[in-house]
Order: C-alpha cells, then sequence, then structure tokens
C-alpha cells in the first residue's frame, strides 16, 4: 500500500476556487466607499443596534436552537418555527444543506452565472458541480432540467441572482420543480427577495410548504443590514430541517447576532425605508450610467451589472482601476466568467452619484486620480 508523506484532503477539496470576497481598501480617494458587497446604505435597525448594546451574560452558551429568532422570523411570515434552521449566514445553511444530501460521485446543478458558493458546497461534499448555461444572464429552466441526471442531488436556484441581479418569474420556479425528481433537493436562495418589486416574483414560501424537497434559504446581512453579525436562516421540510440539525453545530449562532436579528425582523419601518431608497437609486443609476454608452443588465436586487461592450474601448478591469483611484470600490466578476463586467452595489446618495460622475470622466478619458 503506498502511502503518501503528508496528509492529504479527499478527492474534489483542491478543485475549490477559495472565495475571494469583494474589496475594501481602494487605491486613493480622500474617502473609500465600498460598492462591493452589496451592503445597505442605511445600516441596520437602531432597534438592532440597541439589541445588541443590551446583550448580556457572555460566560454563558447561547440558546443552541435559536427559539427565539426562529419564533420572531416564524412570525413575520407566518411559518412554523419548527420548519426554520438559523446559521451564521446562510452561506453556512447552504453547505449543511449540500453536506446532508451529496456525497461522492453524486452531482449538483446550478446556473452558469450562479453564486459561487454553490460550486464550493458541491466539490466540499464530493460532489460533481453541473453548469447549466444562461440566456441573457436569466437562469433557463429548461437548460437546468435537461442536465438532470440519476446523479442529480440538489439544484440550486438563487433568485434573484448575484452578480446579475436577474430572476425568473414564480412560475418558472414552479416548472423547474415540477421537472425535477423527487428526492432531488431544489434549494430557493432568496438573498435578496425583499427587494424585489415585480408582480411575478415570489420567494418561494408557498411552494416550501407544499412540497417535500424544497428549501428555501434567507439572510440578515443584505436588507437588514447585519452583515458583520452572520445571521441567516432556511425554512424546509421536517425531514430535511432534521437532517440539517444533525450536522449543524451546537452553538452555531452566538447571542448578539440573534438578539439582533429578532429587533431588525420586527422592524418593518426600517426595512420599508430601505427597500424604497433602493428602489430609486437603482432605477437613477441605470439610467444614468446606461446615458454614458454602457450597458446595465436589468436589476430587481439592490446592485447592477455594469458591462463594457468592445466597441467602446473600455474594459471593466481598467474602470475598476480608475474607480479606484477615486475612492469607489466596485467588484470585479471575473471569477463567475464575467471580465467584461463590473457588480456596483447601490450606495449612498453621495456614492450613487460619485460613480456616475466617476464613470462619466473614464468613458471621457479622463486619467486616473
Amino acid at each position: 500500500m503506498s502511502m503518501s508523506v503528508r496528509p492529504e484532503p479527499r478527492p474534489g477539496v483542491m478543485k475549490i476556487d477559495a472565495y475571494v470576497p469583494g474589496k475594501s481598501k481602494a487605491a486613493g480617494g480622500s474617502k473609500v466607499y465600498k460598492l462591493s458587497s452589496n451592503e445597505t446604505p442605511l445600516g441596520p435597525s437602531p432597534k438592532a443596534i440597541e439589541a445588541v448594546r443590551n446583550a448580556d451574560h457572555f460566560e454563558l452558551y447561547p440558546d443552541g436552537s435559536a427559539t427565539k429568532l426562529r419564533e420572531a422570523i416564524a412570525a413575520k411570515y407566518g411559518l412554523d418555527p419548527n420548519r426554520i434552521v438559523c446559521g451564521a449566514g446562510s452561506d453556512e445553511l447552504l453547505s449543511y444543506i449540500t453536506t446532508a444530501y451529496v456525497g461522492l460521485g453524486d452531482e449538483g446543478i446550478y446556473s452558469e452565472h450562479g453564486f459561487l458558493v454553490y460550486r464550493i458546497a458541491i466539490l466540499a461534499a464530493g460532489g460533481t458541480p453541473v453548469v447549466a448555461p444562461e440566456k441573457n444572464y436569466r437562469t433557463d429552466v429548461d437548460a437546468i432540467l435537461e442536465r438532470v441526471t440519476d446523479k442529480t442531488k440538489i439544484v440550486f436556484l438563487a433568485n434573484p441572482n448575484n452578480p446579475t441581479g436577474t430572476y425568473i418569474p414564480f412560475d418558472e420556479v414552479k416548472r423547474l420543480h415540477a421537472g425535477l425528481p423527487s428526492h432531488v433537493v431544489l434549494v430557493l436562495d432568496a438573498a435578496y427577495a425583499e427587494y424585489v418589486r415585480r408582480n411575478d416574483y415570489e420567494s418561494g414560501l408557498e411552494l416550501v410548504a407544499t412540497a417535500e424537497n424544497v428549501v428555501m434559504t434567507r439572510t440578515f446581512s443584505k436588507i437588514y443590514g447585519l452583515a458583520s453579525l452572520r445571521i441567516g436562516w432556511m425554512v424546509a421540510p421536517a425531514h430535511i430541517v432534521d437532517a440539517v440539525n444533525r450536522i449543524r453545530g451546537p452553538f452555531n449562532m452566538n447571542g448578539p447576532a440573534m438578539a439582533a436579528g429578532i429587533a431588525a425582523v420586527q422592524d418593518e419601518a426600517h426595512v420599508a425605508k430601505a427597500a424604497e431608497h433602493n428602489a430609486q437609486w437603482l432605477d437613477w443609476l441605470t439610467n444614468e450610467i446606461e446615458a454614458l454608452g454602457l450597458k446595465v443588465t436589468p436589476s430587481v436586487a439592490n446592485f447592477l451589472m455594469i458591462n463594457f461592450p468592445e466597441e467602446t474601448g473600455k474594459t471593466a478591469k481598467d474602470a475598476d482601476e480608475f474607480l479606484s483611484s477615486r475612492g469607489l470600490i466596485l467588484r470585479r466578476i471575473d471569477a463567475y466568467g464575467l471580465p467584461h463586467a463590473l457588480r456596483l452595489t447601490v450606495g449612498s446618495e453621495e456614492a450613487n452619484r460619485l460613480v456616475v460622475e466617476a464613470l462619466r470622466d473614464f468613458m471621457n478619458g479622463a486619467r486616473n486620480a
């Protein structure tokens, strides 16, 4: 028997490209505007901040079941708290679900420009990632269904999708589910659901309530402004909840985070304010940037994808360097197969206007600041 001279990771692990978050530092500018990670410019609810300040008993372990947080989420959405699992961000829950249902030789499907964590989770579980092409940067249900085999164990659908900002109507989501074998888990990643203002969109709660193989994940990192505290949740059939809870760490959430989450989910006025700010500036940014000769992929989330057509003679890489020189940090999305584009988070009024001004100067041939 041949022996390695050192421990070796199991197959699949070294195929993972580690997730690289958006930049947080700029090359220039007297002030830095971080518009690379889809964080809300309004920050968290003051009630959530107060809840963290009032947190105490740090010497005690937190509630390992996040009972009060699950009850607060359930009350808001009319759910059974026993069908909710909370985690340190939805990323953790995506990993748990994949670990529970994917093994060596199994396959997991996601769309061409889907969230990078899906690929990481599938490979980490020993599975094989299968990529379904998109149409016009939108999830193609038929392309996904064509790639389902007897090895398929999980399908990820980010709706809206990150980093494109596109979505598919709920009728298409239901068509996808109807076309999947009953043993395949359909994961609806609705991290940006609170921002969507389309009559044909639904996050998926109805489908989770009526199906045995559908899970929906949500996050407090976006519209709730609690990214630093790492709070996510999922709702699923009882048997999937049972499987995930057997994997989940006994104290995977901390007390202050749970207290902040409870306060945040109950402050509906703050969420409405954040959604209104986003709707106003998403439209404004789209119109202003397209007026510069650039292409903006229609978005329903709190970010937009700026495309740099070849005929402009301008590249996303050069634009990123130019914006960075002015303290404006956007997200390069080469890792998503989109080297011709930048992702821009909707920021404060000041940040939004500065981005448009800088892009105008860039397109007019100005040099780095």
